[in-house]
């Protein structure tokens, strides 16, 4: 079983048996897994804790730890811009049961952690795997360690090489908000995925590009999302996800 993780650079951290009492946020394409409300409690939160944390023009995953402690208090996740294709997402190793766990880290020092850079999308986007590379799917995984609900790190010879969410249609929320408790209905689910092609390789690249068709399918999307009077927060949470989109090519 494994007990130790490694993280870039060298730095390790243990593995407890107390996972983060915090429902996850998604909100665009940045997994908050935190206790701050807004920029002002988040910026506290960091000036108080130590690890890895975003800055200036750089973007790695962040984990904050309590320096009393040691132990894991937040993380922060990005989804890539890349998706795997449908050849490489169906080589995704069959996972390991998740084991609920927090970390401790082994001392008390700021490390940097690369952010993952390809997108793995299960069908209907019920799970969203984020991995460090294509190289992780050469071998099986040897644990998927639960640090909050529905959100676990993936381990690979004691290594974490990524991250993933399930059910993320359920966690989608607008600014810091909470999520609604209530389950998303399955419009929003088929919007969350769409977006999602949208946001991601190979449809945004043809968006950059002003094919025809993948223009039509972001003001498609748009226009279903405004439209759309239940769930209203998640649909809102969608329409931040593609504003950028919108706000630069949804004319054309």
């Amino acid at each position: 079983m494994t007990t130790n993780l490694k993280f870039d650079g060298g730095w390790s951290a243990t593995v407890t048996d107390e996972p983060l009492d915090l429902v996850p946020r998604l909100r665009g394409t940045f997994l908050i897994v935190s206790p701050y409300a807004d920029r002002v409690e988040r910026e506290k939160f960091l000036a108080d804790t130590f690890g890895s944390q975003d800055l200036l023009w750089d973007l790695p995953d962040v984990f904050r730890f309590a320096p009393s402690d040691r132990q894991l208090v937040g993380a922060e996740f990005r989804i890539p811009e890349e998706s795997a294709s449908a050849e490489d997402s169906a080589r995704l190793p069959i996972p390991p049961e998740v084991r609920p766990g927090g970390l401790r880290a082994d001392e008390v020092k700021d490390f940097r952690h690369e952010m993952c850079t390809v997108l793995c999308r299960a069908p209907g986007d019920t799970v969203l795997t984020c991995l460090r590379d294509l190289d992780v799917l050469d071998e099986p995984l040897d644990a998927r360690i639960g640090i909050a609900p529905d959100v676990a790190l993936l381990v690979q010879h004691s290594t974490v090489v990524g991250w993933s969410l399930t059910d993320p249609a359920r966690y989608l929320t607008t600014h810091f908000a909470t999520a609604d408790p209530a389950p998303p209905i399955p419009a929003t689910r088929r919007l969350l995925t769409e977006c999602l092609d949208l946001v991601t390789t190979p449809v945004v690249d043809d968006l950059v590009d002003g094919e025809p068709a993948a223009l039509a399918r972001l003001q498609a999307a748009d226009k279903a999302l405004r439209e759309q009077h239940e769930d209203r927060q998640r649909a809102d949470a969608l329409l931040e996800l593609i504003a950028t989109y919108v706000e630069d090519y949804g004319n054309w």
